[in-house]
């Protein structure tokens, strides 16, 4: 995981806000997947294709987070 200790916490950052948040209106996409996972409407290949998109950079900040962070404490 020494890819994760090589991305500057300024670009895992912005790239989990601009992601996350896009597009803005009506309703950011990662709202809106998320959604339709809960209620069971998430089927389609393009609407799972773009959670995995959107959520990626947050699922990165996080795991950049717990091996910079956590990895300290054990």
């Amino acid at each position: 995981m020494r890819f994760l200790d090589r991305i500057s916490w300024s670009v895992a950052l912005v790239l989990a806000v601009f992601l996350g948040a896009a597009p803005i209106t009506p309703e950011p996409h990662l709202v809106e997947k998320l959604r339709m996972l809960v209620q069971g409407q998430l089927v389609r290949p393009l609407d799972m294709f773009d959670l995995a998109m959107h959520a990626a950079p947050i699922v990165l900040l996080v795991l950049k987070a717990w091996r910079s962070f956590g990895a300290r404490g054990a």
